[in-house]
């Protein structure tokens, strides 16, 4: 525990430091009161999520924090999550950029409305959390893992990756900024690229995951695709 323990500390101190200085660094100010409350939503539920997973599922924890394009063993999702890493970074930094030179007027309630789905977003990654103890970093099959196919998995095969597309949908517009959203663009190409990736690992390594397929027929968004 000690190990997962100094992991977890670091790793959430450089989500900070990171954050910080992709927000507020290309703004040249901390004049910027969308950024404040987006760190505040981000940082919070981050800590709220890690804190229940600490108690309730150390081992979720840690498939949590070994993430990233260093861990992934496949040469061709090491390259996807360092382009979606990138993709994130760009879509703060030019939402902040947006914010320094007057680009945008996104109104107070569109900022409100994009914070709610950031809240969102980390809502449904929340409960795909309490459902779903094999919901790892990587692509990877875990020993003893079995399919799931309860609670947000019984409306769409990948509801950790909708949250995450509705908290990306929300950060251009909590940071008041419509040039950002250009960036959702491809990070939406690069989930769905890796997504359809991992449905086919999946079926070829996790017995009952082909039949779970056929019974959900929707991967993101209901009666969209």
């Amino acid at each position: 525990m000690k190990g997962l323990a100094e992991k977890t500390i670091l790793g959430f101190a450089q989500l900070l430091i990171g954050l910080g200085v992709l927000l507020f660094a290309p703004a040249w100010s901390f004049d910027f009161w969308q950024a404040w409350t987006y760190l505040l939503i981000f940082i919070t539920a981050s800590a709220l999520i890690t804190a229940y997973l600490w108690a309730k599922n150390p081992q979720l924890l840690e498939r949590r924090v070994n993430a990233g394009p260093g861990a992934e063993k496949d040469k061709s999702q090491k390259l996807i999550q360092a382009f979606a890493s990138f993709v994130f970074m760009g879509l703060l930094i030019l939402s902040s950029l947006d914010h320094r030179f007057l680009w945008s007027h996104i109104p107070r309630s569109g900022v409100i409305a994009g914070d709610a789905l950031v809240a969102l977003g980390f809502l449904a990654v929340f409960l795909v959390f309490k459902q779903n103890s094999f919901a790892a970093g990587t692509i990877a099959v875990a020993a003893g893992q079995q399919v799931i196919a309860t609670g947000p998995y019984a409306i769409v095969r990948h509801p950790m990756y909708s949250g995450a597309l509705v908290m990306l949908f929300g950060t251009p517009l909590a940071l008041g900024s419509w040039w950002g959203t250009l960036m959702l663009i491809p990070m939406t190409v690069v989930i769905a690229v890796r997504l359809l990736y991992e449905e086919k690992f999946l079926q070829q390594r996790l017995p009952g995951y082909t039949e779970y397929c056929r019974r959900v027929r929707f991967r993101l968004a209901p009666f969209i695709w």
